[in-house]
Order: C-alpha cells, then structure tokens, then sequence
C-alpha cells in the first residue's frame, strides 16, 4: 500500500528536507572542473563564477589522488590530465587566488589524500585572511567506495577509517561549516550498480563510517549534522526521482532508529547530485546535452542540495568552455523557466512515484541487513560480495544493450554516420613540465629542517593515538608536498593490494 505523503521539512523527509525547498533558496550550481597547472584551473573557476555558478567543484588529477607528486615516475604522462595538479601549498595558492573563500562553498572530490588537501586549503584561506570557521565546502573523503568501484586507494582500510574519523573530529572543532565526507553512490552506479544497489551500498558504507567514529569515541550527533552525501542522476527519469526520495526517507529512519541521533539535522540527507558520465556518448555528442538535461530534472525533483550537470563533450575530452556554459544553463533554465521550483514536491502524490520510493527503499534496506549479516561492510568488501553484486548488474545491463533490449540512442538504434567532429578541448603538453619546475623550486626554496620534522611527528602521530590532522597541517604548511606527507603516512599504515 502506497502511503501517504507526509509534508516537507518534517520527518522522514520524503519530500525534501527543507519546509520551502526550492521556493526559498535554490541548489547550490557547481561545474566540476580542473586540469593541467593551478593556475589554468583558477582561471576556468573565475570564469564560470562569471557565468553564474554558485559553487566550485574541484578535480583532482591521478597523482595528486593517488599521493604523489607531479615528478613521480608514476605520474609521467598523467599530471594535469583528469583534473588540477597539486602537489604542496604553493599550487594550493595559486587554485584559489583571488577566489573570496569565506563567501564560495568549494567541493573538492578527493579521497585518499583528503585530510592533505582539505589542510592546504584550510591554510590558504587562512593566507587570505579569512576566518576558517566561516569556510564552507565538502571534501569527498569517501575511502570505502574507492575499494569497492573507483580504486584510489593508498592505505589498507582499517587506517584509512582512522584517518576519516580523525578529520571528523577535528573539522568539528576548527571547520564547523566544513562537510568531512561526501558518502559517495555516484561512483557505484557509474561502475554498473542499479538504482537499489546504489542506495544501499552507499549507506552501508555510511554505517560503517558513523560506527567507526562513534566507537573512536565521538557522539553521533557531534559529527552527524555535517555528513554529506554524492549521488548519480541515471537515465531512468521517474526511477531516480523516487530513488532520491526512498533514499532521504530510508536515511532519516537509519539515523533515528539505529543511531539514535537526537538533532533533527542528524536525521537530514544533504546531497550533491552529478548526471551520469556513463550515459554520455561519443557518437553524436549534442544529443548528450538532452540526456543532461532529463538527468539534472530529475535531481531537481528529486530534491537535491546541490548539482553538477555534465558537459556534451565529456565521453571525448575534458570539455571545453562552450560546452560548460550550455551544462550550466541547463541548470539555471530548470531553476527559472520550466516552473518546477515554484512547488516543493511536484511529483509527490503521484501512484507510480509512491510505489516505486516504497519499493528502492525496501529493496535497499533488505541489501543493508544482508551487509550487517556478514558483519559489516567492511568484511563485505573484503570477501568481495558488494563488487560481485555492483558487476552481476553491469553485466546484465551491458548486455541488455548489445542485445538490442535498451536502446541507445546514436550506439545501438538511431545511428548516423560519422559527421563533422565538434572542437575539443587540447590540453598543452608543456603544463607537465612547467608543474614539475614549480615543485621542484618549492623543494629548493623551503627549510629541509623543518621539513624532515614535520613529517617525523606526522609518522609518531601515526603510531600513536593522537589526532592525525594537526601534525598533517604543521607539514603542509611548511611546505612539505601531498606525497611527502603520503608516503610518511605509507611508511606507518602500510599500502592497500586488492585480493
């Protein structure tokens, strides 16, 4: 039986988290973007703040996630290509210069070495005279769904979770506005999962986050309020609009029955939500700004915090300015002329909706009480269950494909021969080498000494009980680099080998 909607702002949340929603403040707008130098990415930040984004969303190239520096053998051929190169406090200077940090809310999808760039941000903020506790953004900081879908991982998971509890207790007391993680379903539905697989996977991973702090010794509802969440918008328009709403609803439940939190916020599932790369398609790549604009409504509907719409051009290259701006406007037409801000919950009421949320949310939970089964997402990943499951429904979702049953529009129906191929974006070769002078001048330039003991205290704080993040920003603002400060962490922690 469908039940009935209860109203806005009031729990479980069904129809959005908020009394007004978007009748009294819109979605934060970001464009995920970065590549190549600090100073090429400043550049194209500066540029879409001027076309009206209201929130910066900051990519990361391979190295810098993967803690090494821009001059690591590793790194050759990779610095600056999926995102910004920043290997010490120096590139940290540069990416926000001029950029007001008190008053831009900045996502920054970084997991392994978070703690590293949440502290060089932290501190050029401060070198910018602004008052941190005023700073407000999202690190992403979500290490277990690296070993089950996206595979940067650095440390084994158990030291991992320690180093995610610490920041929590530390941005609680120096970052208040600050959100430590970004619980991320995103990845797991871009790695193949279904709609139901991705809820649920990805609270299972937040239960094993809120358990691991609550047993480091933090109240729940000291860190609760400030825990976010990254969800994917997939091509099944009604699907994902009840998937968000199942989800807010099913949240809610898990923090007040399971967690027993008591502030209300503990209760709220604040979300950023990203259309889906995996739906783009290099053949006829315009048509891919229609599937963003179907994906960003029902986000949108769906009622999120926050959103990213993908560029036409992003299944051939990073995209270019023009095909921002259009993945922007996309966003702010939905926001002032379609009407759908002018209600809080349009679709609520509706029979399909409603008895498609009751039906995510008890599918999800049942995957959720199975996890707890095997004790925990932690044994479930290491025994490989949540990877089989999320790849079982890759599979089957590919081959539904090649079998002709779901149409592809432009990949398996509809197709085209190949026509004039739109511009896209180069990024110049010559950025490597610029990036590893910079960093090797840093190295030059800063106290060895002070260095080689900074990194000392973050290894004895490594091995010992304190709080990790104090001795990681000592380091960084000394100017030690993201893979200096890795590898002493390394030298402790270990380093994660997939079974």
């Amino acid at each position: 039986m469908v039940e009935t909607p209860e109203e806005p702002g009031k729990f479980p949340y069904t129809r959005g988290i908020y009394p007004e929603m978007y009748r009294s403040r819109l979605w934060t707008m970001r464009q995920y973007a970065g590549f190549g130098t600090a100073e090429e990415s400043n550049q194209r930040y500066k540029y879409l703040i001027s076309q009206g984004t209201t929130g910066l969303s900051v990519a990361f190239d391979l190295p810098t996630q993967m803690g090494m520096d821009s001059d690591h053998p590793l790194a050759h051929g990779e610095v600056g290509r999926v995102g910004v190169a920043i290997s010490s406090l120096a590139d940290m200077f540069k990416l926000v210069d001029g950029i007001p940090l008190e008053k831009v809310s900045t996502s920054m999808t970084i997991n392994s070495t978070a703690s590293i760039l949440l502290a060089l941000y932290v501190l050029a903020a401060r070198r910018q005279g602004a008052d941190i506790r005023k700073l407000s953004g999202t690190v992403q900081n979500d290490i277990l769904k690296e070993y089950i879908a996206r595979g940067t991982y650095i440390y084994p998971a158990r030291p991992a979770m320690r180093i995610i509890t610490d920041m929590f207790g530390w941005a609680a007391r120096e970052v208040p506005e600050w959100n430590t993680i970004s619980i991320s379903g995103y990845h797991i539905r871009e790695a193949g999962s279904t709609a139901v697989q991705e809820v649920a996977f990805t609270f299972a991973n937040a239960i094993a986050y809120i358990e691991a702090a609550i047993s480091a010794g933090l109240e729940v509802d000291a860190f609760a309020p400030r825990l976010s969440f990254f969800f994917n918008a997939h091509s099944n328009f009604l699907e994902e609009i009840a998937k968000f709403r199942a989800a807010r609803r099913l949240y809610a439940r898990l923090m007040r029955e399971r967690f027993h939190a008591k502030d209300p916020r503990s209760l709220l599932l604040r979300f950023h939500t990203q259309t889906a790369g995996s739906t783009l398609t290099a053949q006829q790549p315009d048509v891919n700004i229609v599937r963003t604009a179907l994906e960003a409504l029902s986000a949108v509907l769906g009622g999120t915090q926050s959103l990213h719409t993908n560029s036409r051009d992003e299944a051939l290259s990073l995209p270019t300015e023009e095909s921002e701006r259009i993945a922007l406007r996309t966003q702010q037409i939905i926001a002032h002329e379609s009407g759908v801000t002018n209600t809080v919950d349009p679709v609520g009421g509706s029979y399909y909706i409603e008895s498609m949320t009751d039906r995510i949310e008890r599918e999800a939970l049942a995957y959720i009480e199975r996890i707890d089964a095997m004790g925990g997402t932690l044994r479930a990943i290491e025994s490989g269950y949540i990877q089989t499951e999320i790849q079982n429904a890759a599979f089957e979702f590919q081959r539904s494909i090649e079998a002709g049953e779901r149409v592809i529009v432009g990949v398996n129906r509809f197709q085209m021969e190949a026509g004039v191929p739109i511009p896209t974006f180069q990024l110049d070769p010559a950025l490597e080498a610029a990036q590893i002078a910079r960093l090797r001048e840093v190295r030059a330039t800063r106290s060895q000494t002070d260095v080689k003991e900074r990194l000392r205290e973050i290894g004895e704080a490594a091995r010992g009980t304190a709080n990790l993040m104090p001795a990681i920003l000592a380091a960084a603002d000394s100017f030690a680099t993201v893979g200096e400060i890795s590898d002493a962490l390394k030298t402790v922690f270990g380093e994660y080998r997939e079974a």
